[in-house]
């Protein structure tokens, strides 16, 4: 009894230290983000503890966000990356966000294909059901890993021959440069949701993670719709973020009595 009472203080005052070395390493740029760290048993013997005090070190630095752990033989552990900002202030496309957060964009398509559209998304488009758009899944990537997965629906009619293009860049950019779009307002809705099983195998996450959904429909100039879509953000590596101007708002309930929009005017 007098052992494990002795030991108990011990183990956290060590690992205590442990996790103030690692961090201190973190921060002076000896570890850099995205970094893996070595095994449990490689740091245990690097820092001359045993690998329980170590996992209380690493515990501590993950429920801080300092660390990620992730499963399996591609797994390990990683010095936590800075979050990309997603500015809801501007029409951007998503490279020119990662850009501004020092990340390099990258993209991979998962599927790309002229349909008839489904009714439900007629009526966000503001086009007759079974009219042509363009169907396109792609994941963004920053530096390499994945950041997002982007649904987005386009009328075909307004841009022929866009998958003709290079669909890995941003398409925000090919619609202002190839087919002179002027884009007006967009309308986006966030909410927290569940990876699904295919989702997280797509964003490299456990199923059922939190992901920010931000479900987006966008108007040119003259108040026509030329996009909607629905992009799910990995929330470990995502900040949203806004500029408010002064101005009136108001606060109403949606139709399903549970979440709030805000209006600004």
């Amino acid at each position: 009894m007098t052992n494990g009472a002795r030991e108990r203080p011990l183990a956290k005052a060590d690992a205590e230290s442990i996790r103030r070395r690692i961090l201190d390493e973190i921060q002076t740029g000896a570890l850099k983000p995205g970094e893996r760290l070595g095994s449990e048993r490689a740091l245990a013997t690097q820092y001359g503890v045993t690998r329980s005090t170590l996992r209380l070190a690493l515990d501590s630095l993950e429920r801080s966000g300092v660390i990620r752990r992730l499963p399996g033989r591609s797994g390990g552990t990683f010095v936590h990356q800075s979050k990309v900002e997603r500015d809801l202030s501007t029409i951007a496309g998503l490279p020119e966000y990662l850009r501004r957060s020092g990340y390099l964009a990258g993209t991979r398509v998962i599927a790309a294909s002229l349909r008839p559209v489904d009714p439900a998304f007629a009526t966000h488009l503001e086009i007759a059901p079974g009219a042509p758009v363009y169907d396109l899944l792609r994941i963004r990537l920053a530096n390499a890993e994945p950041i997002s997965l982007e649904h987005a629906m386009l009328p075909a009619d307004d841009f022929p021959g866009l998958l003709e293009q290079s669909l890995s860049g941003s398409i925000m950019q090919i619609l202002r440069d190839q087919y002179e779009l002027e884009p007006g307002v967009a309308v986006e809705r966030i909410e927290v949701v569940r990876a699904s099983r295919n989702e997280a195998q797509f964003l490299g996450v456990q199923a059922g993670a939190p992901l920010l959904s931000v479900e987006r429909l966008a108007r040119v100039k003259s108040g026509k719709p030329y996009e909607f879509s629905i992009d799910l953000f990995r929330s470990d590596r995502t900040r949203i973020v806004t500029q408010t101007v002064g101005s009136v708002r108001e606060v109403s309930h949606t139709e399903d009595g549970h979440a709030v929009e805000v209006h600004s005017t």
